[in-house]
């Protein structure tokens, strides 16, 4: 859900006030300017804190997005970046342009995981390695997967790549099917199945995600491989969660 700015910014009308819970800015303000002007010292000062200032803010934002999900409320990233609201609107003007800049470097390891895999001589190996990597991204970041499956996968910018990425797979699965490896009944659009699979696998405790998704996704290349025994693909150690924990874990969220 996108939340208002305006609410936002009338907690925290400038930014010399530092956080929005009355707290110092370690990273110093912008003094309610521009990020340049004055005289040459003082502009680079500004420039300085500007700079260290969208750093914290993106580094706080990617923290809080891996722990809880895109939907975290922006004073709650304002306040733990320790910077007031107003700072973070005038470098992210809405909620999605801190989504946008966040997750850039996550997709683009997502584009060079997927590229390395169409790449690969062995294209059933290729698969592979991509959808284990793809799962266990999944499960290192819990906003990786909500900014996939929000409206901020509609910005023209991310349309493209995903475009590109949906036919690099689409194209690696044809090859793979041909070796008479992959199932030829595998569609690529099975992927958005593995990915919403393994995303309820997040849902876990943090000590049990990593256990239980490594062997969903080994259970799922079993199913999709022809040649080999169902044997003949080792799964990984089964998690230790309990019924008791399960339980736990839903009625917490």
């Amino acid at each position: 859900m996108t939340e208002p700015t305006q609410i936002d910014a009338q907690h925290s009308p400038t930014d010399s006030g530092g956080s929005d819970s009355g707290g110092s800015n370690p990273g110093g303000s912008d003094s309610g300017g521009s990020d340049s002007g004055g005289s040459d010292s003082g502009g680079s000062k500004l420039r300085a804190d500007a700079a260290h200032n969208r750093a914290r803010i993106l580094a706080v934002a990617r923290e809080l997005f891996a722990e809880r999900g895109i939907d975290v409320p922006m004073t709650a990233i304002a306040r733990r970046a320790g910077v007031g609201a107003a700072t973070l609107f005038r470098r992210f003007p809405d909620r999605r342009s801190l989504i946008a800049e966040v997750f850039a470097t996550q997709i683009g390891h997502c584009e060079s995981v997927l590229d390395e895999a169409a790449a690969d001589p062995d294209p059933w190996h290729g698969f592979c390695m991509f959808v284990e990597s793809l799962g266990r991204m999944q499960i290192e970041d819990r906003g990786f997967t909500e900014a996939f499956l929000s409206a901020f996968a509609e910005d023209s910018g991310v349309d493209e790549k995903r475009v590109r990425a949906e036919s690099t797979f689409a194209d690696l699965v044809d090859r793979a099917q041909k070796t008479g490896k992959l199932r030829p009944d595998f569609d690529p659009s099975d992927l958005m199945l593995i990915f919403l699979a393994n995303g309820g696998v997040s849902e876990a405790p943090p000590e049990h995600a990593q256990e239980l998704s490594r062997r969903l996704i080994a259970y799922l290349l079993q199913s999709f491989e022809t040649q080999s025994p169902p044997t003949a693909r080792s799964l990984p150690t089964p998690s230790r969660m309990g019924l008791g924990e399960v339980f736990t874990a839903a009625q917490s969220h």
